[in-house]
């Protein structure tokens, strides 16, 4: 049987004991998760979480570490393999989501996060606790193999 996961990215953005998290409309119901989304074709990890920061925050963020490789397999069956990155700053800025999807982000405490009955899926709570671990790699991990990535990293 041939495997083909959804290749995503996610982050965990933190600053003054708070995290950042994006408000999103999923089947009408109001989530929170990372600022997180797909990988694109010609695009390399690092460059999509760029992105995807981008996108559903408005902030020009790069992350600083690989907090860990998420497999997981959704209610409907559509499974993932999600990067989770990590991304230190001063302090809890405002945001700009530039993404029609998200509706706002909000900085809470991990408490506040992994208490709420708002969470897209349980990676939510799971990437927290991953970080809260102490768990972190270094982004030169990453190798682009063969024709360079459109967006360096």
């Amino acid at each position: 049987m041939f495997f083909t996961p959804h290749i995503t990215v996610a982050c965990i953005v933190h600053a003054q004991g708070k995290l950042l998290v994006v408000e999103e409309r999923i089947d009408g119901k109001l989530t929170w998760n990372q600022p997180a989304g797909h990988l694109e074709a010609d695009e390399s990890l690092i460059a999509a979480m760029k992105r995807e920061i981008c996108e559903e925050t408005g902030l020009d963020l790069t992350p600083d570490y690989l907090v860990g490789v998420h497999q997981w397999t959704a209610k409907d069956g559509t499974p993932f393999i999600r990067f989770l990155f990590s991304c230190e700053i001063e302090t809890c800025c405002s945001t700009t989501p530039q993404d029609s999807d998200i509706e706002r982000c909000h900085w809470l405490t991990p408490m506040q996060i992994m208490e709420s009955t708002q969470l897209r899926s349980p990676l939510v709570a799971e990437s927290i606790k991953l970080w809260q671990s102490g768990s972190r790699h270094p982004l030169t991990l990453f190798h682009w193999f063969e024709s360079p990535p459109q967006t360096p990293y």
